[in-house]
C-alpha cells in the first residue's frame, strides 16, 4: 500500500462476523445502524417526542432527525480497536503486519477494554474537534461527552464521566485503542459516516436526561435489528469493494430502501387510538358502561385537550369495572398526547396472564395500525397465553399420561399466531426472539417489575425506561407494594412526568397519603415542585395536567354496586394443627363452626390464610372436619404458591371453574355444591372469584377490604344458600389472634408476613364498628386513611380509658418500629435507585451505576416473593429419577429449549432460606450449568413413603431438613 492509500477508509476493520460467511466492514454496520435508526425515528417516535428532541437540541425536527440518524452510525466506532479486531485473530494479524497499525499487540491485551469503551474515549474529542460540538463548561454537559457517552451505552452499561485532560488525548491513557493509524481510521469512518447520512448541522443545545433515555433507546434498536445475518448476509460486499465514496453512497441507498421493510417486519411501530364517534365506550366495548365508565369516557377528553396529557388517578372498590375505565382513560390520552402504544402494569404474574387476553381483546377491537402485543414478565416464556395454537399439551399436565422420550419436544405449528390475529406476535418473531426485544413492542401487558427495572440501576435500565417514555401506562393494584415498590414507583412516576407519558394508576384500598405521594411525584418530574393538596374520593377520579401541573378533580362518582359489608371478628387462641379437637375458643373450633352451613346446605366459602404452612395445616383440618364434603370431588381445595408451576397452574384452573363468574358453559343455575377454598394472599389479585363467604385470618385492612371483595363479586339472584343472607350483604369473619390475656397477639409463625402495628390498629378498628357493617364504597376511604392516622386511638369511641392507654402505649412501639423499618426501606431504594431525572446533570452513568451493590437483584427479593427454586425429582424403581409421580418424563440431560421448559414448569417456589448453600446441593446435570434459570436450583430427591388419602406421599430432604409432596397439599417442611 502506498502512503495515500492507506489514508483511505480502510474496510478491513470487521463490524460484525458471527453466523456470516465472511468478515463484514465496519462502515457497512454503520451505515445501516443509522438508516435503521432514522425509521425507527419516523415509525416509532410520536410527533410530540420528535418535536421535543429537536427544540433540546436548538435544531429543526429534520435537522434533529438527521443529526441523532449520524450519532447511531457511530455507536460501534471503538470496534476500531485492538482487543476488539483480536477477536478474529487472522484479522488482526493481516492488520497488525500493515506498518500503519503494526506494533498494537500490547494493546490488543488490552481485554477489559471494551468496543464500547473504545466508542466513549474516542468520540469526545473527534465531536469536538472533527464534529464542531462545544466541550467547554463542566464535560458532562458539553454536547460532545454526552453523545460519546449515550454511544458508548449502547450495550446497556454506560461510562464514567472522562475527565477533560484524557478526553482530549484519549490515547495516551487507554492503550488499547492503539496508536496513531487506528485513531486516523477512527476519525475517516466517523467523516464518511457523517457525509453519507448527512448530519453535518453542529446543534447549539443539549440534552435532558429523558431526551438522552429516548435516543438512546432508538439506537439500541436500531443496532439489533441491523445486525441480524437475515439483513446483513444479502448486502455482504462482493470481492474487490473499497469502500470508496460512491460504493458507500449505493450501500447507504440500498439500507435506507431496505430498512423500512426491516422495521415492519420486526413490528416495531406505532398503534391508533380511536377519534370520534369511534373513540366513544359504547364502540370500544360490547356493553354499556356504568357510572364511572361513563363519567372517565365522557369528561376525561374535554380535560386533557386536543394535544394534551397527564396522570389519571382511579379508586373504585373491587369489581366496580376499572379495567374498562382505564382502558377508556388510556384511549383519551393515547389520542390527544399521540402516544405510540399502551402498557398495562399488574402486580402479579398471574394477574399479567389474565390481562393479556383482555388487552388482546381490546386492542383487535379499539385500535389500529401496529397492534404486536408481547406479555413481559419473568415468567412469559413459559406462560401457555403467548403459545402458538398446535403444541403438544401432554408434558404441560401434572399426570403426563404416556411416556415421554428423554429429549422430546413440543411440537408447533410453524407460522400459527396466538392470542388474537392482530395483536399476535410469532413464535419465532423478531421481538419473541431475544431478550428485552419485546420491550419495543406497541402494546404490552407485564408485572410492574418489568418496568420499575428502568429506576434500579442495572444494565439496559435506560431502555426500560425508554420502553414507556411514549406510551400510555397503566398500573393496576397500585396500592399492594411496600415500602421499598412504593419509593420505586414514586421516583419512576417522576420519570414519567418528565417524559409527559400518560399514566392511569388504579386502586381499590389506596390510602390518601399514598395518593398524595404518586401524583406529587408525577408532577414533580413535569416540573412542578410546589405541592398541592391531593384528596382522592371513593369511588372516583381525578386528572393531573402535565402541562400546567394542575390538579382537577377529585370527581366522585356512584357505585353501581353499593352494599353494606357485614364484618365479624371472631376473638381466638390461636392453632394450627389437624385433628378432632382443639384449643377452647380456638382457631379451629372457630373456622368448623363458621363453615358448618357449607357442609350441611351448599353454597361456596373463602379461607384465606397468612402463610403456605398454616393454609397447608387448615386445609387437613377440615378435611378431618367435615370428612363428607372433604371425600367428594372439589370439596374442599388447596390454593399456595408452593405447588410445581405446572400443578399449581391446574389447580387455579380449577378453581376458577368452581368458583369463577356466572354464566359460563355447562354451568348448573342454582345454589353451588358445598366447597371451601384454603387459599393465601394469592387470591387478593390474582383471580376472579366468586364466594358466598369470605373467612381470614388477621390482615391489614386494605388487604381484608380486598379479600371480602371475593365475597359476592358477582350477582348470582337466587343462587345463593338460604344462610348467606342478603346479596347486598356479603360476610367477612376474620379471625383475630389473641393472648390469654385478650390482647391482640399476631402468632410467631406469621413473622414480618404483615407490620404488627397494622394489624392491631386494624383488629381495634374492627371491633369498634362490630354490629355496624361497613358501607362499600361509602366507608373504604375513611376506613383505609384512619388505620394511619396519628390519632388513632383517639377515634375509637367505644373502648374503654384503660384499653385507650394500653394501645396507645403498644401502638406507639409499634409503630416506632414500623416508621423505622419504612424509612430504612425508603432510603434503601432511594440509595439503589436511579436519581431523578432532573438530578442526572448530563451524566448518563447514573442511569446505570448505583451505590447499593445487587440493585437488580433486589428488584425481585423486595417484592416479597420466594426467591428459592426446587426441583422435586421422583424416584422410581431402581432408582431411577424422574419429573413426574409415574415416571412417565424422564429428567432431561439436554438445555435445549423444550427440555428446559419442562424442568423450569415443575420448580416449586421455596424461602430462600431454606435453600442449602450450593456446595451442600445434589449435582445437576452438567448441561444445566449454562442454564441461567435452571443453574441456582436445588434439586430434592424425593421417595415414596406410604398413601395419604388416596395419593402417594413422597419424602426428601432439603438443607437438612425433611420435606415432603403430595399433589393436594404441594411442597412442605415437616
Amino acid at each position: 500500500m502506498s502512503n495515500g492509500e492507506r489514508l483511505a477508509l480502510d474496510v478491513r476493520f470487521w463490524g460484525k462476523e458471527h453466523g456470516l460467511p465472511g468478515l463484514y466492514p465496519l462502515i457497512c454496520h454503520l451505515l445501516d445502524s443509522a438508516a435503521v435508526f432514522l425509521v425507527l425515528w419516523d415509525e416509532v417516535l410520536s410527533e410530540g417526542m420528535r418535536r421535543r428532541i429537536a427544540a433540546e437540541l436548538g435544531l429543526s425536527v429534520a435537522e434533529a432527525r438527521l443529526v441523532t440518524g449520524f450519532w447511531a452510525g457511530l455507536h460501534d466506532l471503538g470496534k476500531i480497536t485492538p482487543p476488539f479486531v483480536v477477536k478474529v485473530p487472522e484479522a488482526f494479524k493481516v492488520l497488525d503486519g500493515d506498518a500503519v497499525y503494526g506494533g498494537s499487540a500490547g494493546a490488543a491485551e488490552e481485554r477489559g477494554f471494551r468496543h464500547e469503551m473504545g466508542t466513549h474515549w474516542s468520540l469526545v474529542s473527534l465531536l469536538a474537534k472533527e464534529g464542531g460540538y462545544g466541550f467547554e463548561g463542566r464535560v458532562a454537559g458539553a454536547l460532545a461527552h454526552q453523545v460519546a457517552q449515550l454511544l458508548g451505552g449502547h450495550h446497556g452499561c454506560f461510562g464514567e464521566v472522562i475527565a477533560r485532560r484524557k478526553a482530549v488525548d484519549p490515547g495516551a491513557y487507554q492503550a488499547g485503542l492503539g496508536g496513531a493509524g487506528w485513531a486516523e481510521q477512527r476519525r475517516l469512518h466517523f467523516g464518511e459516516v457523517r457525509r453519507v447520512v448527512g448530519g453535518g448541522v453542529v446543534p447549539p443545545g443539549g440534552l435532558s436526561a429523558e431526551a438522552a433515555v429516548v435516543v438512546h433507546g432508538l439506537v439500541v434498536f436500531a443496532d439489533w435489528l441491523a445486525s441480524g445475518a437475515g439483513w446483513i448476509v444479502p448486502r455482504m460486499p462482493g470481492v474487490g469493494w473499497s469502500g470508496s465514496a460512491a460504493e458507500l453512497d449505493a450501500h447507504w441507498a440500498a439500507a435506507c430502501a431496505g430498512a423500512p421493510g426491516l422495521v415492519r417486519g420486526a413490528r416495531l411501530g406505532r398503534v391508533g387510538f380511536p377519534e370520534g364517534e369511534a373513540g366513544r365506550f359504547e364502540r370500544l366495548f360490547p356493553f354499556a358502561p356504568n357510572a364511572l365508565q361513563q363519567d372517565v369516557a365522557e369528561v376525561l377528553p374535554g380535560l386533557v385537550g386536543e394535544q394534551g396529557s397527564g396522570l389519571v388517578l382511579v379508586t373504585a372498590p373491587t369489581g366496580d369495572g376499572k379495567t374498562e375505565a382505564a382502558l377508556a382513560a388510556a384511549v383519551a390520552l393515547g389520542r390527544a398526547s399521540g402516544a405510540r402504544g399502551l402498557f398495562f402494569a399488574l402486580p402479579t404474574m398471574a394477574t399479567a396472564d389474565a390481562m393479556f387476553g383482555r388487552v388482546a381483546e381490546f386492542a383487535g377491537r379499539a385500535l389500529v395500525g401496529e397492534r404486536a402485543l408481547m406479555l413481559l414478565h419473568s415468567g412469559a416464556w413459559l406462560s401457555s397465553v403467548m403459545d402458538p395454537a398446535g403444541v403438544v399439551g401432554g408434558v404441560d399436565r401434572w399426570r403426563v399420561g404416556e411416556a415421554v422420550p428423554d429429549e422430546g419436544a413440543e411440537v408447533a405449528e410453524a407460522g400459527v399466531f396466538s392470542g388474537g390475529s392482530v395483536t399476535a406476535v410469532e413464535a419465532d418473531g423478531w421481538l419473541r426472539s431475544g431478550a428485552r426485544r419485546g420491550l419495543g413492542a406497541a402494546l404490552g401487558a407485564g408485572t410492574v417489575d418489568q418496568v420499575l427495572a428502568g429506576v434500579v440501576p442495572g444494565r439496559y435500565s435506560s431502555l426500560r425506561l425508554f420502553s414507556v417514555a411514549d406510551k400510555v401506562v397503566v398500573v393496576d393494584e397500585a396500592h399492594a407494594y411496600g415500602p421499598w415498590m412504593q419509593a420505586l414507583m414514586v421516583r419512576w412516576l417522576e420519570w414519567l412526568g418528565a417524559f409527559g407519558a400518560p399514566v392511569v394508576l388504579l386502586s381499590a384500598t389506596l390510602s390518601g397519603r399514598v395518593a398524595g405521594e404518586l401524583v406529587e411525584a408525577y408532577r414533580r418530574g413535569a416540573g412542578f415542585g410546589e405541592p398541592v393538596g391531593v384528596g382522592p374520593v371513593y369511588p372516583g377520579w381525578l386528572f393531573v395536567d402535565v402541562a400546567s401541573g394542575e390538579v382537577r378533580g377529585p370527581r366522585a362518582v356512584a357505585s353501581g354496586r353499593e352494599r353494606v359489608l357485614d364484618v365479624g371478628v371472631r376473638r381466638v387462641r390461636w392453632e394450627a394443627g389437624v385433628g378432632e379437637r382443639g384449643v377452647a375458643g380456638g382457631r379451629r373450633a372457630a373456622l368448623r363452626e363458621v363453615l358448618a352451613p357449607v357442609a350441611g346446605e351448599g353454597g361456596v366459602a373463602l379461607v384465606c390464610c397468612s402463610t403456605v404452612a398454616e393454609a397447608q395445616a387448615t386445609f387437613r383440618d377440615l378435611r378431618v372436619a367435615f370428612p363428607e364434603l372433604a371425600g367428594r370431588e372439589g370439596g374442599v381445595r388447596l390454593l399456595h404458591s408452593r405447588f410445581p408451576g405446572v400443578l399449581r397452574a391446574e389447580v387455579t384452573e380449577g378453581c376458577e371453574a368452581a368458583y369463577g363468574k356466572p354464566g359460563r358453559a355447562g354451568e348448573v343455575p342454582g345454589v353451588r355444591a358445598g366447597s371451601i377454598l384454603v387459599a393465601t394472599q394469592i387470591v387478593e389479585q390474582s383471580l376472579d372469584l366468586d364466594f358466598d363467604l369470605v373467612v381470614s385470618d388477621l390482615a391489614p385492612l386494605a388487604q381484608l377490604l380486598q379479600r371480602a371483595g371475593r365475597g359476592r363479586r358477582h350477582a348470582r339472584r337466587g343462587g345463593r344458600p338460604g344462610w348467606a343472607g342478603a346479596e347486598d350483604r356479603p360476610v367477612l369473619v376474620v379471625l383475630e389472634p389473641v393472648d390469654e390475656e385478650g390482647v391482640t397477639a399476631p402468632p410467631r409463625s406469621w413473622g414480618d408476613v404483615y407490620d404488627h402495628g397494622l394489624l392491631v390498629r386494624t383488629a381495634a378498628l374492627l371491633r369498634a364498628r362490630c354490629g355496624e357493617g361497613i358501607a362499600v364504597p361509602g366507608d373504604v376511604q375513611g376506613l383505609v386513611d384512619a388505620v394511619y392516622a396519628e390519632d388513632f386511638v383517639d377515634g375509637l369511641v367505644r373502648a374503654s380509658e384503660r384499653e385507650v392507654e394500653g394501645l396507645r402505649e403498644r401502638l406507639a412501639r409499634l409503630d416506632q418500629r414500623r416508621e423505622g423499618a419504612v424509612a430504612a426501606e425508603q432510603s434503601l431504594a432511594w440509595l439503589a435507585g436511579v436519581c431523578a431525572p432532573a438530578d442526572v446533570h448530563g451524566d448518563w452513568s447514573r442511569l446505570s451505576r448505583s451505590a447499593v451493590e445487587g440493585a437488580e437483584e433486589l428488584l425481585t427479593t423486595r417484592l416479597g416473593a420466594d426467591s428459592g427454586r426446587v426441583l422435586c425429582l421422583f424416584e422410581q424403581d431402581g432408582g431411577r429419577a424422574s419429573l413426574d409421580e409415574e415416571g412417565l418424563l424422564p429428567v432431561p440431560a439436554g438445555r435445549g429449549g423444550a427440555a428446559v421448559k419442562r424442568v423450569v414448569r415443575r420448580l416449586v417456589p421455596v424461602p430462600g432460606r431454606w435453600m442449602p448453600s450450593a456446595g451442600e446441593r445434589d449435582a445437576l446435570p452438567e448441561g444445566w450449568q449454562k442454564v441461567p434459570l435452571l443453574r441456582d436450583i436445588a434439586a430434592v430427591r424425593m421417595r415414596r413413603a406410604g398413601m395419604e388419602r388416596g395419593e402417594c406421599r413422597w419424602v426428601g430432604e432439603l438443607a437438612g431438613r425433611r420435606v415432603q409432596f403430595t399433589t393436594s397439599i404441594g411442597f412442605e417442611r415437616i
